[in-house]
């Protein structure tokens, strides 16, 4: 099981993809981890697994979204994830909403981005690898979409 994380903040770069998605509330997506720590890029250190509660306090929304998946498929996707640790945050990303850039450059990621790309992993399949052709840039918004579209999704 995969288990993504969308959360609201209110942060200046969670105001500028708020603009950007005309009000959409999820600003941030990240991925539970199987210690339980939450994995995903911030504009404040990158990429970073992160403790379970490190942001308690700082959002007014979360929704957990489980996507089912094979030992095999969460194991892959983990393990793209861990391999990005240390990567700093995409500040072009937020940009590149609405201009033409290629999201999945893995110098650097936004939250969203960065999972959408561990999802698209060809070990892990739970998205079309076509998806890193058609789209320009990948929001909080799109993969809650996405997502929506095919999994339960689990307020919390």
């Amino acid at each position: 099981m995969i288990t993504i994380r969308f959360v609201a903040e209110n942060d200046l770069v969670s105001r500028g993809i708020r603009l950007a998605e005309y009000g959409f509330w999820a600003t941030h997506v990240e991925t539970l981890m199987p210690d339980g720590t939450l994995l995903g890029a911030h504009a404040s250190g990158g990429v970073q697994a992160r403790p379970n509660d490190y942001d308690k306090g700082r959002f007014s929304r979360q929704l957990f979204v489980p996507i089912p998946a094979t030992p095999e498929q969460t194991d892959a996707f983990h393990t793209f994830l861990r391999a990005q640790i240390g990567k700093p945050y995409d500040f072009e990303a937020i940009v590149g909403i609405v201009a033409q850039r290629d999201w999945r450059d893995d110098k650097a990621w936004m939250c969203s981005e960065l999972v959408a790309a561990g999802l698209c992993q060809d070990k892990v399949g739970i998205f079309p690898s076509h998806l890193a052709t058609e789209f320009n840039h990948v929001t909080p918004r799109d993969l809650l979409l996405i997502v929506s579209g095919h999994y339960e999704l689990a307020a919390a």
